[in-house]
C-alpha cells in the first residue's frame, strides 16, 4: 500500500499534471477493451473451478487449451479495432495538446501491446486462482509493486520524454508479470501444457457465458472510463489527473478487498457446483460483511482527512482531487456489497437476465452524466450519479439472485445493508465531529486509532459471534486462507 501511494505521488510529480492526465485518459481508451481480461478471467475461473470440484483433470486440460486458442483470436480482433477506430478517436476527438500528440500515440501503442500480453496470460492466472494458490498471487503482487517503484527511480535518472519512457517501463513491468504466471503454471500444472483443441459447441458455451458477462463488465468500464472521457471532452487533462489521483487512492485501499475476494471466489463456484446451497448462502453473507468491513478500515481515515493526506502525499494537489477522492471511496463502499452476489450469479452460468438488467442501470451513468455536465454541473457531479445508480444495483442484484438460486433476501439485507447504513452514518458523524481538529501527523494517528476502535466495536455489535471470529481469523491469516469453516 505504502509503495503504491508513493509511486503515484512520484509519477504525478515527474510527469506533471497534464502528462499524467494524458496517460490515464489515452491509456483509458485501451482499458475500455482491457476489461475483457477481467471478463475472460472470471469465465476461465468458473470453468476451471467447477472441473476441479468434479475432479475431472482431462476436462480441465481441454477447457484450458480452448481458452488459450479462443482468447488469442479475440485479442487479435480487438487489436485490429484499436488500431483503426481507436486510433482515429485518439487523434481526432480527444483534447490533447498538439505538442504532446506524438507522445500520446506512442503511449497508446504501448498500451495495446500490454493488452495483448495480458489477454494471453488470462487462463494462466485463472488456473492459479482456481487452484487457490493465493500465496503465488500475493508474491506476484509484491513483485508488481516493486517493479512500479523501480520505474520511478529510472524516470528520475532519464532526461528523454518522460511520458514515453513511462509507457515503455510500464509495458516491461506488465509483460514480466504476465510471464511470471505463465512460467509458474508450466512448472506446476500439467493441464497448462498447450495443445490444439477446438470444440464448436464448447466455444459457443464459453463465449455465450463470456458474452453476457462481457456486457456486465463493459458497463462497469464504461462507467469508469466513459466518464473519464466525458470529463476530458467537457474540461481538460488536469481534471482527468484529479480523478486519476482519486482512483489511485481507492485502488490502493481496495486492494485489500480484492486479495480477500480473490480467495473467496473459487469457493463460491465450488459450493454451487457441489450443490451445497446453505453453505453458499452463508458464504455470500459472510464475505459481503468482510469486504465492507475491510474496506471501511481504510476508507474512514482517508475520507475524514482527505485534504491533509493528499497534502502530505502530493507536492501539488490537483483541483477537485479532494472531492473526487471522497466520492470515489464512498462509491467503492457501495460497490463492495456486490462482489459476492456477482460471483454467485456467475456460478450458475445462467446470467442473461442478470447482466441485462444490471448493465442497463450501470450504462445509464453515461447519458445521465453527459446531461448533468452539459447543464453546467461541476466535474464531480458525475460521481454523485455513479453513487446513486450503484445503490440501485445493490437492491436489484439481491432480488435477481433470489430468482436464480433462491437466495434468501431478507437475511441478506438484515446483515449487509445494516452494515453499509451504519458505516455511512458513522462517516457523516466522524467527518462533522473532527472537521478542523486534525492538524498534524500526531493528531491524525490518534483520531485514526479512535476511528478504528469505534468501527470495530460497531461491527462487533451488528454481526454474529461466529462471523466475528471469522473476520479475526481472516485478518490474522492476511487474507490468504479459506473463509468458510463449517460450524
Amino acid at each position: 500500500m505504502v509503495i503504491g501511494l508513493y509511486t503515484v505521488r512520484a509519477i504525478l510529480d515527474i510527469l506533471g499534471v497534464v502528462d499524467y492526465g494524458l496517460y490515464n485518459v489515452v491509456g483509458g481508451v485501451v482499458t475500455m477493451f482491457a476489461f475483457m481480461n477481467k471478463t475472460l478471467s472470471t469465465s476461465s475461473q468458473r470453468y476451471f473451478s467447477i472441473e476441479l470440484a468434479r475432479g475431472d483433470k482431462e476436462r480441465l486440460s481441454k477447457w484450458f487449451c480452448l481458452n488459450i486458442t479462443s482468447f488469442g483470436a479475440l485479442g487479435l480482433i480487438i487489436a485490429f479495432f484499436l488500431e483503426t477506430v481507436g486510433l482515429w478517436f485518439i487523434n481526432t476527438q480527444m483534447t490533447i495538446p498538439e505538442n504532446r500528440l506524438i507522445a500520446a500515440n506512442v503511449v497508446y501503442q504501448l498500451s495495446i501491446v500490454s493488452f495483448l500480453f495480458h489477454i494471453i496470460s488470462v487462463p494462466y492466472l485463472a488456473l492459479v486462482i482456481a487452484h487457490e494458490k493465493m500465496n503465488v498471487f500475493a508474491y506476484v503482487g509484491v513483485v508488481d509493486a516493486l517493479g512500479r517503484l523501480a520505474i520511478v527511480f529510472v524516470l528520475m535518472m532519464l532526461t528523454y520524454d518522460k511520458l514515453v519512457v513511462y509507457g515503455i517501463l510500464v509495458l516491461i513491468n506488465s509483460v514480466g508479470i504476465s510471464m511470471s504466471y505463465i512460467i509458474y503454471c508450466w512448472r506446476h500444472y500439467p493441464e497448462s501444457k498447450y495443445s490444439w483443441y477446438w470444440n464448436t459447441c464448447e466455444v459457443k458455451e464459453l463465449f455465450g457465458f463470456s458474452g453476457w458477462h462481457f456486457l456486465g463488465t463493459f458497463s462497469v468500464v464504461c462507467r469508469s472510463q466513459g466518464i473519464n472521457i466525458l470529463l476530458n471532452l467537457f474540461f481538460n487533462p488536469a481534471v482527468n489527473a484529479a480523478r486519476a489521483v482519486a482512483f489511485q487512492v481507492y485502488g490502493v485501499a481496495h486492494q485489500l478487498v480484492t486479495n480477500f475476494f480473490t480467495a473467496v471466489k473459487p469457493q463460491i463456484y465450488k459450493s454451487y457446483a457441489s450443490e451445497m446451497y446453505e453453505d453458499l448462502y452463508k458464504l455470500i453473507n459472510r464475505s459481503t460483511m468482510i469486504c465492507t468491513f475491510l474496506l471501511s478500515l481504510l476508507v474512514f481515515p482517508l475520507m475524514s482527512n482527505t485534504e491533509m493526506i493528499l497534502g502530505w502525499w502530493l507536492k501539488e494537489i490537483p483541483e477537485y482531487a479532494v472531492v473526487f477522492t471522497q466520492l470515489v471511496l464512498l462509491n467503492g463502499l457501495v460497490d463492495s456489497l456486490n462482489l459476492p452476489m456477482t460471483a454467485a450469479a456467475l456460478a450458475t452460468g445462467k446470467i442473461r437476465k442478470y447482466e441485462l438488467w444490471l448493465s442497463t442501470i450501470t450504462l445509464l451513468n453515461i447519458p445521465i452524466s453527459y446531461l448533468v455536465l452539459k447543464l453546467g454541473a461541476p466535474p464531480y457531479a458525475a460521481m454523485l450519479v455513479s453513487i446513486f445508480l450503484a445503490s440501485v444495483c445493490v437492491w436489484l442484484r439481491a432480488y435477481l439472485l433470489k430468482g436464480m438460486i433462491q437466495f434468501p433476501v431478507k437475511p441478506y439485507f438484515s446483515t449487509a445493508l445494516k452494515v453499509l447504513v451504519v458505516t455511512i452514518a458513522m462517516l457523516v458523524v466522524i467527518n462533522w465531529g473532527i472537521r478542523g481538529r486534525v492538524i498534524d501527523l500526531f493528531t491524525f494517528i490518534i483520531f485514526s486509532i479512535v476511528i478504528e476502535i469505534v468501527l470495530i466495536g460497531l461491527y462487533a455489535l451488528i454481526i454474529g459471534k461466529s462471523d466475528r471470529h471469522l473476520i479475526y481469523d481472516t485478518i490474522k491469516n492476511k487474507i490468504g486462507g479459506s473463509i468458510y469453516k463449517s460450524k
